[in-house]
């Protein structure tokens, strides 16, 4: 049986001939891009991130799009914003944004529509509270307690949300209370007991929306029901399909698609939907609510701290784990995956970032698995607008959002940066964020911010609270529209071809729903372990290990055609048992894989609640190392810091890394500070290099087969330069000298 992506991915060929070719996986030559990227399609970008604060007319509008387009903007992301004269979502906006799209058309510009008046995406303004209360977001808590002792007859009205209720001895063990009729009638035994009892309420994440009058972050405009794909459709009919009515004509022209910002889960209980039982009952097949008082949170007191969690058994947090898996799926069905299809359908491209991409120890609780979320989203995106990346920073989780779109096969992925550094980097700080994210595999890039200036009778706040408005600092550099040719055409080139990264890297997100944090600090460690020996790879989840990539002869194979020969596993705690018999498939066929670490000690089936003990022989076929590496500090909170040195790595992990993971272009000696991304064109390969540190580089680099012809790409200039290869030591080679922080594309034929 075929599995559900491959079958996805049939029917995105068999309809490609609707799609546009910024929307496809392309094959050119060489030749047809490098008679393309002199002026690249503006599909490929770059835009900033307008904010149509008001009173923003139609001449604001026009000043604002000739600016943009004379720094080299050949797209903008735009959004409603504070001030305005006209409602959001009302008809006088939908005639405002008609002229909108007029202008950028005339401009030859692409728009992306950002999918709310703020973030998270969601709230649709706030009509989710005014009109659909039914349809927000939802949580479970525990909402009262009864202490009971031995053979005591607890009778109590429980409200009308109640949906479990446990009690729980001093000893730690849990015992479910029937409701029945809104009431408990239970008999304790013997010993002294609390009843828990949980309830649904409405809670949710705070949402900063430009239509708040307040202008704050608040609960006042609530999130719908991400897990109910009914609330999404009710989204969809607030926004998207009014989008449609209005300028319709123009998606997949003019306007590319809709931008998702956010979206998760910050909130004081459990995620939540009606049919939440339901679904967990089918997929799981036991009942989860005689478990949730002991990982349901308490209700929220205002004014009053919460009290700190109490420790959970094994069988307790297993139970939490297979909750955040059912979560998982359900956040996909119920929100991102019915705004993919609706894009697809209509031409256009979702394209989304989550909270906390680069903190997955709170990304797998407030969203549940990064690559669910995106399974359908056409673009995925991560974002870095604080200080996930400077130069005191490991920042490997851009290829979070590259290797999802390399998995389910999507051309590109893109980044939301800059909108909260402080300070604001001058532009070799832009350049080295967004080169640090291009050699990640990002190649879709927006910048914030871009407030709608003020025009004679207005004013309009700018990015440092100044009130002239205008772009951000940065944006304002004379150097600057010579920084946006050299993004254009890296966006263009690095969007070309395939990927072909061979090394794949297990995400060990069931780990972490079992608050493992040991697994997400090795996972982290593990990506700059192989960033730092020049080892391109892909980030995999356990569904595409189980089922979604296609098996070959020592081969695991993405949506995109690109091959892993190479799997590492590093220090997870438990493997879905799908994932160890295609893993062992894999090795048994050819392929290599690697456990650092240690082996996980669970193997799930259906649950993790009953997941079986593992043992040696469970691993048997493939290699095993027990050191760990040393754990990648967090970036600080402010610059400046000292740059990190390389990582201690021991001897065994180097030797293990070397032996299994083969490179189609390798460095004459180690090196931890140069960074590779590989790409695949018809007839050439791709290679963008990058020098991470503040100190010159100079080696030779040789390239694995034949190598006739070897040329630097200069994406400032245009330039195409050959380069002497060198047959010394056996294999083709060129040199590769890079200043700090600079980057170099060689493209070999």
């Amino acid at each position: 049986m075929k599995n559900p992506i491959f079958i996805y991915s049939l029917l995105m060929v068999a309809t490609a001939t609707a799609q546009q070719p910024w929307q496809q996986m392309q094959m050119p030559s060489a030749a047809e891009v490098q008679k393309a990227w002199m002026s690249p399609p503006p599909e490929y970008g770059p835009e900033p991130y307008y904010g149509l604060n008001g009173p923003a007319d139609i001449e604001v509008v026009r000043h604002d799009l000739d600016t943009m387009h004379s720094l080299g903007y050949q797209g903008v992301t735009v959004q409603y914003g504070y001030g305005e004269k006209f409602a959001y979502l009302s008809p006088e906006y939908f005639v405002f944004f008609k002229e909108f799209v007029a202008e950028a058309k005339k401009r030859n510009m692409r728009i992306w529509i950002v999918d709310d008046a703020g973030y998270p995406s969601g709230f649709a303004g706030g009509k989710f509270s005014e009109l659909k209360p039914e349809l927000r977001m939802q949580a479970l808590v525990i909402a009262a307690k009864f202490p009971v002792n031995g053979g005591d007859e607890i009778k109590q009205t429980v409200g009308p949300n109640a949906v479990a209720a446990t009690a729980v001895n001093a000893d730690g063990k849990y015992v479910p209370v029937t409701v029945t009729d809104g009431a408990i009638d239970w008999k304790a035994p013997e010993g002294s007991w609390t009843v828990m009892v949980v309830e649904h309420v409405f809670s949710t994440s705070p949402t900063r929306s430009d239509t708040n009058p307040k202008r704050v972050k608040d609960g006042s405009q609530s999130l719908e029901d991400y897990l109910d794909p009914a609330a999404t459709a009710q989204y969809l009919d607030f926004t998207h399909e009014q989008y449609k009515k209005a300028v319709g004509d123009e998606f997949g022209k003019t306007i590319l698609g809709f931008r998702g910002d956010e979206p998760d889960y910050s909130i004081g209980g459990l995620p939540w939907t009606p049919k939440f039982f339901d679904r967990f009952q089918q997929v799981k097949g036991y009942d989860i609510r005689p478990w949730l008082a002991a990982f349901a949170p308490p209700a929220h007191v205002p004014g009053h701290p919460d009290p700190a969690p109490t420790p959970l058994t094994e069988q307790q947090r297993r139970a939490k784990a297979d909750y955040y898996d059912v979560f998982s799926i359900m956040f996909r069905d119920g929100f991102f995956k019915p705004q993919g299809v609706w894009c697809a359908a209509n031409h256009l491209e979702y394209q989304v970032h989550l909270n906390h991409e680069e903190m997955e120890m709170q990304l797998t609780r407030s969203e549940g698995s990064f690559f669910r979320d995106m399974q359908y989203v056409e673009v995925p995106g991560i974002d870095s607008i604080w200080h996930q990346i400077w130069t005191d920073t490991i920042s490997d989780f851009p290829r979070l959002a590259s290797s999802a779109a390399h998995v389910y096969g999507h051309p590109r992925a893109f980044t939301e940066s800059f909108a909260a550094y402080r300070p604001e980097p001058d532009l070799p700080l832009v350049k080295y964020i967004l080169d640090e994210q291009f050699v990640r595999g990002v190649n879709l890039i927006e910048t914030m911010y871009y407030p709608a200036t003020s025009t004679p009778g207005h004013s309009t706040p700018g990015p440092n609270g100044d009130t002239n408005g205008g772009p951000a600092k940065y944006m304002r550099d004379p150097a600057y529209p010579a920084l946006l040719t050299y993004v254009r055409r890296m966006s263009y080139l690095m969007s070309m071809g395939r990927p072909d990264a061979s090394v794949a890297l297990f995400l060990p997100s069931s780990s972490m729903w079992l608050g493992d944090a040991a697994a997400d600090a090795a996972f982290v460690s593990t990506e700059r372990l192989l960033s730092e020996h020049q080892a391109d790879f892909d980030i995999v989840d356990e569904d595409a290990l189980a089922t979604e990539l296609q098996a070959g002869p020592g081969t695991l194979t993405t949506a995109s055609g690109n091959s892993f020969h190479t799997v590492i596993i590093p220090n997870a705690m438990v493997l879905a048992d799908g994932a160890v018999q295609r893993l062992q498939a894999f090795a048994k066929s050819g392929g290599h894989v690697l456990f650092l670490g240690g082996t996980p000690k669970l193997i799930s089936g259906k649950t993790i609640l009953d997941a079986r003990a593992a043992t040696p022989a469970d691993f048997a076929w493939a290699a095993v190392v027990s050191s760990t590496l040393p754990e990648t500090p967090t970036p600080p909170a402010q610059p400046p810091a000292a740059p990190p040195g390389p990582m201690a790595v021991p001897p065994e992990i180097v030797a293990a890394l070397r032996s299994i993971t083969p490179r189609d272009a390798a460095l004459d000696g180690p090196d931890t500070a140069v960074r590779i991304m590989h790409r695949k064109l018809r007839d050439a390969e791709v290679y963008l290099f990058f020098n991470e540190s503040n100190a010159a580089i100079a080696h030779q680099v040789a390239f694995a087969g034949k190598a006739r012809e070897v040329s630097v790409w200069d994406p400032q200039t245009g330039s195409v330069t050959p380069l002497k290869v060198s047959a010394a030591g056996g294999k083709p080679s060129v040199p590769l000298a890079l200043k700090p922080y600079e980057t170099r594309l060689l493209v070999v034929r």
